[in-house]
């Protein structure tokens, strides 16, 4: 794993055992939603047989049967570092 990942990896994890999942509540609509660090390039994206919406926003996608954490992981390959994940 690159280091930017594990990085990403590390503080998504960090951060939702210390909120005792409250941001997935948060995102209660059945949606993921991301804010990379950088812009995406695109405005569709497909990670992981997940379809992800990019804007100026950040980017949405509905929620899978996988774990977050794992598509939090397979999103930051893509994209780099994310400020947040929900």
């Amino acid at each position: 794993m690159n280091r930017r990942l594990t990085s990403t990896l590390l503080a998504f994890l960090f951060s939702a055992s210390l909120l005792g999942g409250t941001a997935f509540a948060a995102a209660g609509n059945g949606q993921y939603r991301a804010e990379p660090a950088s812009p995406p390039t695109a405005s569709l994206l497909i990670v992981k047989d997940i379809v992800w919406r990019c804007g100026a926003g950040g980017c949405v996608a509905p929620r899978s049967n996988s774990r977050p954490a794992i598509d939090c992981s397979a999103l930051a390959h893509e994209l780099g570092t994310l400020r947040s994940f929900a």
